[in-house]
C-alpha cells in the first residue's frame, strides 16, 4: 500500500472539537488541530458535497477568496442526544471531529445545523492557519496493530475506503477479529448495490490489542476499557452500541485510509448502532451480526433512517412534521410530490395499504415478551428464539398482499406510526427479515458511492 500512499500528495487534516449543550441550546469549542500521517484518502474529484444529506454541513473555504475547497453532510452522537428526554434536563458535552485535505493556505471553516424547517443554518464559525505551530504534527499512531487488506481494489483516492476496527479483542484474539471481518465483507459483497460495486470499495482492517476480551454492558455490570471504548446502553437503550470516546477512535482510526468506519465489537449480546458519516458498529458474535452489520451501515453511508417504529427507542417523538432529509421517509405533505415518485409504478395508491394493523398487534406482543426476558436477564438464546419466531411471522405478513415488494408510500417509519412513510413494505431497514435494501435505499448507497469513487 506504501506506494500508493506516496501518489497522494495532500496529507490529512482535523479538527477535534467538543460540542456542548442541551436541548435549547449548544456551543462549540475547539479542542486541537491534528494533521494525521496517512495522507488524504478522498476522491479528490469529489471536494464538493451536494447529496444535501445529513443534520449538519460543514464547509472549508479559502480565507482569502471565500472559494469553498471542501464539504461534507453528517451527523452526531449530540444531534441524536439532544432528541432524548435526558436532554432536557441537564446538558452534556461530546468531542466529535472535522476531517479534510489539509489546505495550503488560512482557510475558514463554517457548521451549519438544519433548523426546524429543516434548511442549513450557520451555527460556528472559525479559522485554520495550517503554518499554525501548536498544530499537532502525528507521525505515529497509538498502537493499532499492523493494517490488514481486507479487500483491496485500488488507490484509495478513487476507491471508498471502509475501515472495519476491532474493538474488545485481545493480542491473542486477533486472528478471531481478521476471520470476524472477513465473514462481514462477505456479508456485505452479497448486498446490493455493494454486490454490484466491489471494485469501488477498499477494506482495511485494524485491531488494537484490549486487556480484556469484550467491551462495556453497564446494564450488566460489565465494564471493559477497551481501545475505542465501545459501549452497550447507550443513550439508556440495552441493544445501542456507541463509543463515546471520540480522540481514541480517531487517533486510532488515523492508522488506516479511511472514508467510513465499521466498529467491531468482540461480544454476543445482541447490539450495534449507526451513526451518518460518523461510524457504524455491530456485535461480532451475535447471530444477528450479519443484518446488524449491514442495516448500520446503512445509516452510517448514506444517512438511511430507521423504519422501524414498534421498537422502544430513547428518541422523543418529533413535535412538528417537515420533510426528513433522509432518502427513505416522508412525512408526505404533498403526495403528489412524492420524493421517490419516479419509483413507482402507474397507478400505486399514495398512502399505500399494507397489512398495518395485524403487523401492530404482532409487534406490541413481541415488544413485551423482548423486555421481559431482559428485565430477567434471561440467556441470550432466548432473544434470538424470539427475533427468529417475529421474523418469520413479519415475512409472511409483509411478503403478502398486492404491494408487497412494490414502491410506494408506506405508513410507518422513523420510530412513528403516523404521520411518516417508507418506501416499500418491507427493508432492511424496518425489518430483520432476510430481505434486500428497498430500491429507495438502495439508490441512495449509490449516490454516496459516487461521491468516493472515481468510475
Amino acid at each position: 500500500m506504501t506506494h500508493v500512499l506516496l501518489a497522494l500528495a495532500v496529507m490529512t487534516m482535523r479538527v477535534d472539537y467538543y460540542h456542548t449543550g442541551n436541548a435549547q441550546e449548544e456551543r462549540f469549542s475547539v479542542d486541537r488541530v491534528v494533521v494525521e500521517p496517512l495522507p488524504w484518502p478522498g476522491n479528490p474529484a469529489r471536494p464538493i458535497d451536494e447529496t444535501n444529506l445529513g443534520k449538519y454541513f460543514f464547509k472549508v473555504a479559502d480565507a482569502a477568496s471565500g472559494k469553498t475547497l471542501y464539504s461534507r453532510g453528517f451527523a452526531s452522537i449530540y444531534g441524536e442526544w439532544e432528541t432524548t428526554g435526558e436532554a432536557k434536563n441537564m446538558n452534556r458535552t461530546f468531542s466529535e471531529s472535522l476531517r479534510f485535505p489539509a489546505p495550503e493556505k488560512p482557510v475558514r471553516i463554517t457548521l451549519e445545523k438544519r433548523d426546524a424547517k429543516n434548511i442549513f443554518q450557520t451555527i460556528w464559525t472559525f479559522a485554520v492557519d495550517p503554518a499554525d505551530k501548536f498544530i499537532s504534527r502525528q507521525t505515529t499512531a497509538p498502537e493499532a496493530g499492523p493494517l490488514i487488506r481486507l479487500h483491496e481494489a485500488g488507490d484509495p483516492a478513487e476507491k471508498l475506503d471502509l475501515l472495519i476496527l476491532g474493538d474488545g479483542y485481545t493480542a491473542r484474539e486477533r486472528g478471531k477479529f481478521e476471520r470476524d471481518a472477513r465473514r462481514l465483507v462477505g456479508v456485505l459483497f452479497a448486498t446490493s448495490p455493494f454486490k454490484e460495486r466491489q471494485g469501488d470499495i477498499n477494506i482495511w482492517g485494524l485491531a488494537p490489542p484490549s486487556a480484556q476480551s469484550g467491551i462495556s454492558r453497564p446494564s450488566q455490570h460489565i465494564y471493559r476499557r477497551s481501545p475505542i471504548g465501545s459501549t452497550y446502553d447507550a443513550f439508556d437503550s440495552e441493544r445501542y452500541v456507541l463509543t463515546f470516546d471520540n480522540k481514541a477512535f480517531r487517533d486510532i482510526a488515523a492508522s488506516a485510509p479511511y472514508d467510513v468506519v465499521e466498529i467491531l465489537t468482540n461480544s454476543a449480546t445482541y447490539g450495534g448502532g449507526g451513526i451518518f458519516n460518523l461510524y457504524s458498529t455491530v456485535a461480532a458474535d451475535s447471530i444477528w451480526a450479519p443484518y446488524i452489520f449491514v442495516h448500520e451501515f446503512g445509516h452510517h453511508i448514506a444517512g438511511l433512517a430507521d423504519e422501524y417504529y414498534t421498537s422502544d427507542v430513547s428518541y422523543l417523538p418529533a413535535t412538528d412534521r417537515v420533510e426528513p432529509w433522509e432518502a427513505n421517509a416522508t412525512a408526505l405533505i404533498n403526495p403528489a410530490a412524492l420524493k421517490w415518485k419516479d419509483l413507482t409504478e402507474p397507478g400505486m395508491p399514495i398512502p399505500t395499504p399494507w397489512p398495518k394493523d395485524e403487523f401492530e398487534r404482532y409487534s406490541r406482543d413481541i415488544q413485551e415478551r423482548r423486555r421481559a426476558i431482559r428485565a430477567a436477564n434471561r440467556p441470550e438464546s432466548e432473544m434470538d428464539a424470539l427475533f427468529r419466531e417475529e421474523q418469520a411471522r413479519d415475512l409472511a405478513t409483509l411478503s403478502a398482499g398486492p404491494n408487497a415488494g412494490k414502491v410506494g408510500a408506506f405508513e410507518g417509519a422513523m420510530y412513528e406510526g403516523q404521520g411518516y412513510y417508507r418506501p416499500q413494505a418491507d427493508c432492511i431497514m424496518f425489518t430483520r427479515d432476510p430481505v434486500p435494501f428497498c430500491a429507495v435505499c438502495r439508490r441512495a448507497i449509490a449516490g454516496v458511492l459516487d461521491l468516493y469513487t472515481r468510475r
